[in-house]
């Protein structure tokens, strides 16, 4: 089970309205080498958004990098994460895999959770995203 973390493994940065300005800032400050990701993905989805004419993918934008931000502003959680990773990676049995994916799927859907609330706290700053789980 994933603990919420305590004041010593706290939070690096608040989190950030889900707005594109307000994720690439953080997404700066606490994983500058994955700006370029962001920025293309922003791009990409600026891109289908105008096709499709439905801001669709804006909102799957808005929702993968909050919960990008959400997971790696707790370094412990982030640091988790990427073991798990690493685990299912290596793994050479399907109970290994299976364990490793189910906590990964635990530190998910607390990222989810976490922004869907702040959204819904925060009135006029954006609206919830549909579950895409």
């Amino acid at each position: 089970m994933i603990e919420q973390p305590s004041a010593a493994d706290g939070p690096l940065i608040p989190m950030p309205a889900l707005t594109p300005a307000a994720l690439r800032a953080a997404v700066a400050q606490i994983a500058p080498a994955q700006l370029p990701s962001f920025v293309e993905h922003l791009g990409r989805a600026v891109e289908q958004a105008a096709a499709q004419s439905t801001i669709s993918p804006l909102r799957t934008f808005l929702q993968w990098w909050g919960e990008f931000v959400a997971i790696q502003r707790y370094p412990a959680r982030a640091a988790r994460l990427r073991e798990l990773e690493g685990e299912a990676e290596q793994a050479t049995d399907r109970e290994a895999v299976r364990s490793a994916l189910a906590e990964m799927r635990q530190i998910t859907e607390l990222a989810h959770h976490e922004i869907s609330a702040w959204a819904t706290t925060r009135p006029g700053t954006t609206t919830p995203m549909p579950s895409t789980s």
